[in-house]
């Protein structure tokens, strides 16, 4: 008998005969024999005899070995399937690209994806609604709490919003693979230097095997690290089918404008503003990219520019934006809401009403000074022939504009005003933008957050804190240049009608014309504070500025469309309005998604994968 081991690892004795020459001539035993003749298993476990024998002899499997190799296969075959059902709905990191040759099977690869993009969809847009059920549901009485809970998850609006995106996606990625074979002449001749980053390797390693760089383009995305928040190994490489860039152009205007049909009209504004300007995102990287362009600190330009024609709009054009976004200013900026009003008509009209300031004169809060500062205001509106005579013959100072006593009624003093409103306006977005920290960095970082806990909500902390700083900063610097432009237009004005003595050092501004020291209270002039506020971006975090700027462009952009249609000066729309600007907005955007997808921002790429995916 022979101890041997069986390619599995398990110990194996074999029967053979004795031969006379097998000892050795001393007498002495083989190794594999003990002092008693029998033969000893090289391992030290006992064997348990298995049901199996073969020609070479007698295989003993031990029990406890093969039930765990058992439950190891039950369990690699479990994670398997989890596996698959995660991809079913969360799209890993760097699936190749779906090779499709055939319009049937173009439209099997747009009908499973739009499934699966409108089942994706439905879901997102019922768990955001029950939370936000959830918080309010404390004031619905009890009778309805029910079919409230039944509303946010089944309503009109979440079957809205899954039959939007399923479209978009059905109809796109029909499209970006079916114009290749239905337009064969031109299709893209895929090679090395058609995009704007080139490839180094002609293949690509993927976790779903080696895919040939003839048919997708490999980014490497390390100067833009910085941008992404996905793992490691996807930053070096995103994986898109490369096309011609109008294939994806096409594509993109045909689906985004006969899926944004799917919404209600007052949706479709908003979701056109997003995708218009994430699309001019888009291209502007891209064409500064290629021609070596580069504006710094474009994104702050951006901000400023939107945010001074906002203002502007609150202050004089209410009509041009949004009643929420109104009454969210008008919460910020802590002024009354009839001083507005007072602004815009004393600034259009040269009058206002007088129920207006008596409301402000009625307030709580304000002081015994701006009382009798808006009550001196209200006799000479209701007076101005007794108001020239006790001036002494010089012409009085009436305000176009709405005093500071009306601005800030609780403070007499509007030397006080920047610090109070920095305070008061942190203090309140605290909150807000705590929990727009906070919370992604506990859910969306849970590793790094069980790694260094300490670590991640120290920097939540500071973001909370630079936040609340930075929306702080804007309100105290516009106010402050609103009270002192306006303090400086009185002084002028007063100074040139001999109302204030000259002296030595102002003698020179006494001659300034009337029309030059107008300026301070032109329309204009309620513009460049906007602008100048929005500086105020620099305290923030230097990723979030392009994503503040692309919320604020989008209500800037609109309300400057409105005023320039008020003048004549761009064509009407009409009901297709929001369809023509999703279309042109989303050709934008799956023209760079397609062909260079860093140069949109993490937060729209990572959408687009989830619903789209290479192809």
């Amino acid at each position: 008998m022979v101890n041997n081991r069986s390619s599995t690892g398990h110990p194996t004795f074999t029967l053979e005969p004795a031969s006379p020459g097998s000892g050795s001539k001393d007498g002495s035993r083989s190794s594999g024999e003990s002092g008693t003749g029998h033969p000893t298993p090289a391992n030290s476990l006992p064997p348990t005899p298995g049901e199996r024998s073969d020609a070479e002899g007698f295989q003993f499997t031990p029990k406890r070995a093969m039930a765990s190799f058992e439950n190891l296969v039950a369990m690699a075959n479990h994670q398997e399937r989890l596996k698959e059902a995660r991809k079913m709905v969360w799209r890993d990191k760097g699936q190749p690209v779906v090779e499709v040759d055939t319009l049937e099977a173009c439209l099997a690869h747009a009908m499973s994806g739009g499934f699966r993009s409108a089942t994706l969809a439905f879901n997102i847009r019922a768990c955001v609604n029950v939370v936000l059920a959830l918080i309010r549901i404390h004031r619905v009485p009890r009778d309805y709490r029910l079919a409230m809970i039944r509303h946010a998850i089944f309503g009109t609006d979440t079957w809205r919003f899954a039959a939007m995106l399923g479209t978009f996606t059905s109809l796109y990625k029909f499209l970006i693979n079916a114009l290749p074979i239905l337009v064969p002449a031109i299709n893209p001749h895929y090679k090395k230097g058609d995009s704007a980053i080139a490839d180094d390797d002609d293949e690509v390693d993927l976790e779903a095997g080696r895919v040939p760089a003839a048919t997708t383009l490999e980014i490497p995305l390390e100067k833009r690290k910085g941008r992404l928040s996905l793992t490691k190994r996807a930053q070096m490489i995103m994986i898109r089918k490369q096309t011609r860039r109008w294939h994806a152009a096409l594509a993109g205007a045909i689906a985004g404008g006969l899926a944004i049909m799917w919404e209600t009209r007052s949706r479709r504004g908003v979701i056109a503003q997003q995708m218009f300007v994430r699309g001019l995102q888009g291209s502007y990287n891209a064409f500064t990219k290629k021609r070596g362009l580069r504006v710094p600190n474009g994104d702050v330009l951006v901000f400023s520019l939107a945010c001074g024609q906002i203002v502007y709009a609150f202050l004089l054009r209410q009509d041009t934006l949004p009643r929420s976004y109104i009454s969210w200013i008008s919460q910020a900026s802590k002024v009354p809401a009839e001083c507005v009003r007072m602004n815009h008509d004393l600034v259009r009209g040269g009058v206002f009403d007088i129920q207006d300031l008596d409301q402000i004169t009625k307030r709580a809060d304000i002081t015994k000074s701006n009382v009798a500062d808006l009550l001196s205001l209200r006799s000479r509106f209701l007076s101005p022939i007794k108001a020239a005579a006790s001036s002494g013959g010089s012409e009085p100072y009436f305000p176009r504009y709405a005093p500071c006593s009306a601005v800030h009624p609780a403070l007499s003093s509007c030397s006080s005003v920047p610090l109070d409103r920095f305070f008061a306006v942190s203090k309140w977005m605290l909150p807000i933008y705590g929990a727009l920290h906070f919370i992604p960095a506990v859910l969306f970082k849970r590793k790094a957050f069980m790694q260094d806990p300490a670590n991640i909500l120290f920097k939540a902390t500071i973001g909370s804190l630079r936040s609340s700083a930075f929306l702080g900063l804007f309100v105290a610097g516009y106010q402050a240049i609103y009270c002192y432009k306006h303090k400086l237009h009185r002084f002028l004005s007063l100074l040139r009608t001999g109302a204030i003595p000259a002296s030595l050092l102002t003698a020179p501004f006494a001659k300034i014309p009337q029309w030059v020291t107008d300026i301070l209270i032109s329309r204009f002039s309620f513009w460049v504070p906007g602008f100048v506020a929005g500086l105020a971006l620099f305290v923030e975090e230097k990723r979030r500025r392009g994503e503040l700027a692309m919320y604020v462009l989008p209500k800037g952009l609109e309300s400057a469309w409105v005023m320039a249609r008020g003048k004549g000066w761009v064509f009407r729309t009409g009901k297709w309005g929001e369809t023509l600007l999703t279309a042109i907005g989303m050709a934008m955007v799956m023209s760079t998604y397609q062909n260079d997808p860093q140069h949109l921002s993490g937060l729209v790429r990572r959408i687009l994968y989830q619903f789209i995916g290479p192809n």
